[in-house]
């Protein structure tokens, strides 16, 4: 097919990302962007090779059944929420339909068995409105600032959206995203402002809003940022974060509070949390509580159980974990996070939590678990860690995963070691509007 060539489709599903699937008339498997699965379109294509090709909708001749008008004017344009044109019962099905493709593609499962595997796809939070943390995209030509959200791809400058609102934001902070992008774009006007990224952190149930400017180091109008941010969104905390290295590999150099404590707080269960700007926590708050309630509830620690936290972040596992087991050795590589996991603790008047700075097998505890979580990022577990985590004792594993691939291979790693196998894998919809799925897989003693 040549570039530019328009077909008629018959979408057939969602795949994992922002496109749908189809195939043209040679069978050939087409990825679609702008279309939702019963949708029948025309579409340019974009990318043609010999295993596949992508396309762009340019009419969509019939509507899918499933198909919405997502409540936010900019959904075709922003990238936040690539799935916001499809019924939310259909975008649960095709998540749990990806993580079992997954397990059938990648860990070599037969599909009967990836099903039986693999529960329902779990809601824990609204459609809409359920998000702590939105990113904003900076750039500027000569004294004029372009601040907003990320685009699609398509359609605005420097690939930048200017909005009103933000309708994945928790209600009562949507608007922060136009306050905190004037505020900017002002500044900007007057002085010399360069940022990498802005960060927006709010809490509906600690009323915390932080504001975090991430730069390179160098002279900044750190009065001036304060003053316009603070007074355009009666924001607790605003900080600047400070980043060095190649744009792939930066690291913090520092962080700098310009207002307020300097961190951002959020409640969760019965525990309230304390974080830095670089610090990691899951964007949707109810799901974070939901991801620890399945794996407590899969652990079922007691006091007279060792437990292990790999990947343990600021604490969000450690801390309930901590409450039911007799001791914790927690495992965190990064650093800000380290030292938001020491405050955590010593906030919480937690004692029996070991927490461990360095790479998860590098510094693997020397200890006997009975429980473990791991809670590794996208990249999943080196081979490593998956040896060294067969060759613990432990009765159960919860491995928690933002990647049905990588988590799948895992799993069959685990099977190759020969003495953990998966239980159950409860996905869970932390990201509403997008293709992305948390997943709970419990792992038991073969």
């Amino acid at each position: 097919m040549a570039k530019d060539q328009t077909l008629r489709l018959s979408v057939e599903r969602m795949s994992y990302g922002a496109e749908a699937i189809a195939h043209d008339d040679s069978g050939k498997t087409v990825f679609v962007t702008g279309a939702v699965a019963g949708d029948v379109v025309d579409a340019r294509i974009t990318q043609d090779t010999d295993t596949f090709s992508r396309a762009q909708t340019t009419s969509v001749l019939e509507a899918s059944p499933n198909r919405v008008t997502p409540p936010c004017p900019y959904a075709n344009l922003c990238g936040g929420c690539p799935w916001a044109a499809l019924a939310y019962e259909e975008q649960r099905a095709a998540k749990r339909n990806n993580v079992v493709d997954a397990f059938v593609r990648i860990a070599h499962m037969e599909r009967q068995v990836a099903e039986e595997l693999v529960l329902d796809c779990l809601s824990p939070s609204p459609a809409w409105g359920y998000r702590n943390k939105v990113e904003l995209a900076f750039s500027r030509k000569g004294k004029r600032a372009h601040v907003g959200m990320h685009a699609a791809g398509v359609g605005s400058p420097a690939g930048i959206i200017k909005v009103d609102a933000c309708p994945l934001l928790e209600r009562r902070y949507q608007k922060l995203v136009k306050s905190v992008s004037g505020a900017l774009g002002y500044l900007a006007g007057s002085h010399e402002l360069e940022l990498d990224r802005v960060g927006i952190r709010t809490s509906a149930r600690t009323k915390d809003v932080e504001i975090s400017l991430w730069t390179k180091p160098g002279a900044f109008p750190r009065a001036q940022a304060a003053k316009f941010l603070v007074d355009a969104t009666k924001a607790t905390s605003v900080v600047r974060v400070m980043t060095k290295g190649p744009s792939k590999a930066r690291k913090v150099a520092g962080v700098e509070v310009l207002s307020g404590r300097g961190h951002w707080r959020e409640r969760i269960g019965n525990e309230t949390m304390r974080l830095s700007a670089p610090s990691f926590f899951q964007v949707n708050t109810a799901g974070a509580e939901k991801l620890v309630q399945l794996v407590l509830d899969g652990l079922a620690p007691t006091e007279q159980d060792e437990a292990m936290d790999l990947y343990c972040g600021a604490g969000t596992f450690t801390l309930p974990l901590a409450r039911k087991a007799g001791w914790v050795s927690a495992v965190e590589s990064y650093g800000p996070a380290v030292r938001d996991l020491r405050r955590n603790l010593d906030g919480a008047q937690i004692a029996n939590v070991d927490p461990i700075g360095g790479d998860a097998g590098r510094e693997f505890p020397d200890t006997q678990a009975d429980v473990i979580v791991v809670d590794p990022p996208r990249a999943g577990l080196s081979a490593d860690v998956v040896t060294q985590l067969s060759a613990q004792p432990a009765r159960a594993i919860a491995y928690v995963s933002c990647d049905p691939a990588t988590l799948a291979r895992d799993i069959a790693r685990f099977a190759k070691e020969g003495t953990f196998a998966p239980s159950s894998v409860t996905p869970v919809d932390l990201f509403p509007q997008t293709y992305h799925v948390e997943c709970v897989a419990l792992l038991s003693r073969t």
